[in-house]
């Protein structure tokens, strides 16, 4: 025999729905809350006149504003209050293309670049480019894209501006010393040579050279060791590793590539306020850990490849030729959010095998690592005179 419902229940029942709306909408309007609800339902004051400010702009702004774009200005606002240049907030389209950027293959201008004071330095013009079809050069400083300031952005937000579906078309402003150029560029589908290969020659004796340009995923260490194993077969003595213009990637391609150098011990230790401190030793099983070995360094080389050329350096593994690196000595964490865009935030520092960290005060660049020959390269001679310096160190030792 069934029962019917109690005017109690049914009330409750009817009442549900309005009950959730109201607990929703207090949640998102706390100005309306006794103090001790709003701290349950919505946090501290301080967050509480954060979401009261963003909802009154949503409510009052003589003109309407999505609540979306208050939202992304609010999180982009906060991460550059931070002064971390290393630290972005990632719109759901910023996001997309940071992450399509960590593959070999991307949609952009080809170029690779590093984010200084007032924009983005192109370090690198990949041949048959739009960058390169554009007459742009190494050196050039882009200081707005599409109208839009790239000073004060983080270097991934800047070079999102940048990036973007191929056959789109995007204006940039150049700075090429005391000149000020306006380039309108087609964006194009990129492959960019993660490894390039060949045998060398160091003072008569054959060589691995290897330039590496990212710390990709999954891309860097598979494709340094089917390099490696090649040019070893065909008889290389010793080995150049060139990471210059190389900005890092992953610390765990770090920890692989070093690994094919080393037998084992100490590669990096990474240290964090909320990160567990963690070292990473070499892997066991490398490919040449007797090989004489020289890596090629320069201003441009950032965070992963610091890490493997500090680790082989502090190792006495390596000789480090050319000039200082750019004195990276904190890492990075990204963390998707719900709106699809995504926080890549400083998290932590990282310590080379002897202890030290390569960065200054905070999160500012530091004296990075010294090399133990001095090289430069003239961009103006076909000759490339510091891989030059680099063999003619490399036969020293063989």
């Amino acid at each position: 025999m069934s029962r019917r419902p109690s005017s109690l229940a049914l009330v409750l029942a009817l009442a549900m729905p309005f009950v959730l709306a109201l607990g929703i909408w207090l949640g998102g309007h706390p100005q309306w809350l006794l103090d001790p609800v709003a701290n349950v339902l919505v946090g501290s004051p301080d967050r509480r006149v954060s979401l009261e400010a963003l909802d009154t702009l949503h409510d009052k702004y003589y003109r309407e504003v999505p609540e979306g774009v208050l939202s992304d200005a609010a999180i982009a606002g906060a991460v550059r209050h931070l002064d971390d240049r290393f630290s972005s907030y990632l719109s759901d389209k910023e996001f997309h293309l940071f992450q399509n950027s960590l593959d070999n293959a991307f949609e952009g201008i080809g170029t690779t670049v590093r984010g200084v004071r007032g924009g983005l330095r192109i370090e690198t013009v990949y041949p048959s480019s739009p960058a390169e079809h554009a007459a742009l050069k190494p050196g050039d400083l882009v200081v707005e894209a599409d109208g839009r300031k790239l000073g004060g952005l983080s270097e991934a937000a800047a070079t999102a501006l940048i990036k973007g579906r191929a056959g789109t078309t995007v204006t940039l402003r150049i700075r090429r010393g005391d000149r000020t150029l306006t380039k309108r560029v087609t964006r194009a589908r990129i492959s960019v040579p993660v490894v390039s290969s060949k045998i060398a020659n160091a003072g008569g004796q054959r060589a691995a050279y290897i330039a590496l340009s990212t710390f990709g995923p999954r891309t860097a260490h598979v494709e340094v060791a089917a390099a490696l194993k090649r040019l070893i077969r065909r008889g290389a003595k010793g080995v150049v590793l060139d990471l210059r213009r190389n900005g890092g990637g992953l610390v765990s391609e770090a920890q692989q590539v070093a690994s094919m150098f080393l037998k084992d011990g100490v590669i990096v230790t990474t240290k964090g306020r909320a990160v567990k401190t963690q070292t990473l030793d070499a892997l066991g099983n490398p490919i040449a850990p007797d090989l004489p070995m020289v890596v090629l360094v320069d201003r441009g080389t950032a965070s992963a490849s610091e890490i493997v050329a500090g680790a082989l350096q502090d190792r006495k593994r390596a000789s480090l030729v050319g000039t200082r690196t750019f004195g990276k000595g904190v890492f990075q964490e990204v963390m998707p959010l719900d709106n699809g865009g995504a926080l890549d935030i400083t998290v932590g520092q990282y310590f080379l095998p002897s202890g030290r960290n390569l960065g200054g005060p905070g999160t500012k660049p530091g004296s990075g690592i010294t090399p133990n020959v001095a090289a430069r390269d003239n961009p103006a001679t076909p000759r490339d005179e510091a891989l030059a310096k680099a063999l003619d160190v490399l036969a020293g030792k063989l």
